[in-house]
């Protein structure tokens, strides 16, 4: 077996329906020096006995297990405590590789020696047969393609709008010289690790090839089917506001506003419908002030700011 080049970290907590179709979305790989930290954050279903039994009939699998749920972040954190190749990525055990992901991701790095890779993702969506991949959105579209290699930020703003952890492969080295970490105990960890990525990288390769299809679980128990619920809200709006002061302290100005500009077209206007109608003040009182936060950053911002403001007024939040 070739020696392994990059490690593929995989939380998954209570995803026994799903976690089968992304090991073998690894197993399929068309680079096959990889390694896989699974590692099952306290679940009560059958996904550690999944992990367990893929780590029995290949090597490549190696298990880490939380006898209490630790979430995402911490989940991460302890797979790149164990992160002994010059490459690593990530994958959510419901979510599934592309086959050629990993060729195309550390072929790119190893040609460039950028810091890290982006590429392109699309949404799995429940159908009466199963699951479907979906087209890549037009934002993801701005921050991978064209393709483009050894750019900074300031040379590629909308790459920021690219904010997940499981798209992108990167140096290890780069995550230690930089002390990079998720945070612990918080939803939407990974916006806060995307921006300090951009903003301290030497140089960041984007590609346009479709790398992962991320799930949604027909049984509305994925994270951001969950926005309803006020703990989720104040994470989620954490996230935002996190990720956009280290832009900030970077002065990294346009990458800001073309982080303010999507996050005013993609976010806020289901943010707002569902606060119209949510019976919890406190929930219609943190949406109003971060829209209105962020469309005092956006004057030059038309269709989103402005389409924003009528749904504030509309909803009675304004």
């Amino acid at each position: 077996m070739s020696t392994p080049v990059v490690t593929v970290i995989v939380p998954g907590r209570d995803v026994a329906p799903y976690a089968e179709e992304a090991l073998e979305s690894l197993r399929t790989q068309t680079l096959p020096a990889w390694r896989a930290i699974l590692i099952d954050d306290g679940s009560r279903d059958a996904t550690g006995s999944l992990f367990h039994r893929a780590a029995a009939t290949d090597p490549r699998f190696r298990v880490v297990t939380h006898d209490r749920p630790r979430g995402l972040g911490a989940a991460r954190n302890a797979g790149l405590d164990l992160v002994e190749t010059p490459f690593v990525a990530f994958l959510d055990a419901d979510d599934i590789l592309t086959p050629r992901a990993l060729e195309r991701l550390v072929g790119t790095l190893d040609a460039t020696g950028s810091d890290f890779v982006v590429g392109a993702y699309v949404r799995l969506r429940p159908t009466d047969e199963g699951y479907a991949p979906g087209p890549v959105q037009p934002w993801v579209a701005a921050a991978t393609d064209p393709e483009r290699r050894g750019v900074t930020l300031s040379d590629h703003p909308a790459a920021s709008g690219n904010i997940v952890a499981w798209s992108k492969a990167s140096r290890v080295e780069f995550w230690r010289r930089n002390r990079l970490r998720f945070p612990d105990d918080r939803l939407y960890e990974d916006q806060l690790v995307a921006q300090q990525m951009y903003t301290r990288a030497r140089a960041f390769d984007v590609i346009p090839d479709v790398v992962v299809q991320w799930r949604e679980r027909a049984d509305g128990s994925s994270i951001t089917q969950h926005r309803a619920q006020l703990p989720v809200l104040i994470d989620y709006i954490e996230g935002l506001r996190g990720g956009l002061a280290v832009l900030d302290a970077a002065d990294a100005r346009a990458a800001a506003q073309a982080r303010v500009d999507l996050v005013l077209d993609l976010d806020v206007p289901p943010l707002v419908r569902i606060a119209q109608t949510h019976p919890d003040p406190d929930y219609r009182r943190r949406v109003g002030a971060l829209v209105r936060d962020f469309i005092a950053r956006a004057p030059g911002h038309r269709s989103g700011a402005g389409d924003a403001a009528e749904l504030l007024r509309a909803a009675r939040l304004w």
